[in-house]
Order: C-alpha cells, then structure tokens, then sequence
C-alpha cells in the first residue's frame, strides 16, 4: 500500500516523464522516447498495484486531478507529433513490401 504522499510524489514522477517524452517527440528522438515510456510504465504499473487501498484527502485528490490533466495533455500533444511520423512508417513499410513482392515475382535483385 502506498501513502498519499507515495501517490502524489508517483503522479508527479509520471507527469515528469511524459513532459519528457513530449520534449523527445519534438525533437524526433524516438528512441528516447521509448526509453522514457518504459520507465512511465513501470511507474503506472507501481500505482496499479499500491493505489487503490490508498484513501486521499480531498486536497490530496484535488492534486492528482490536476496531474492527470497535465499527463493528459502531455499524452495527446504526444499523440499528435507520432501519429504522422507513425503513418508514414507505415507506408515505407507497405512500400517497401510492394517492391520485395514485385521483386520476387519477376526475379529481380
């Protein structure tokens, strides 16, 4: 079981990371980035298993809200800057494919 300050102090670690991985996608390192989201879901893995016998005043809750609001925002500003990148992997990946494909078909390379 987690104290209320284990709680905060976890939420506010999260948030942490993902301004970090939001700095990371900027940039376009998506290596770091995946570092970075290994280390946030260890961290949302140790809220699963030790919050939720956790009571927190109301001042308390009223603080994690406003983290999660703020992870949130990170997320979808992550979401955002990778979508597009995502997309056109995928299509140099379906690209590439068509020509081993046409490749193979017509005994070429």
């Amino acid at each position: 079981m987690m104290s209320s300050d284990d709680v905060i102090t976890t939420y506010e670690t999260v948030s942490d990371l993902t301004g970090q991985m939001l700095a990371a996608a900027k940039s376009g390192n998506w290596d770091h980035l995946a570092e970075l989201e290994s280390h946030c879901a260890k961290r949302i893995e140790a809220l699963k298993q030790g919050e939720a016998t956790t009571q927190l005043a109301a001042e308390v809750r009223s603080r994690k809200v406003q983290i999660i609001h703020q992870i949130l925002a990170h997320d979808r500003a992550i979401r955002d800057l990778t979508m597009p990148w995502m997309s056109r992997l995928s299509a140099l990946m379906q690209s590439t494919g068509t020509e081993r494909k046409l490749a193979a078909a017509y005994g070429v390379g």
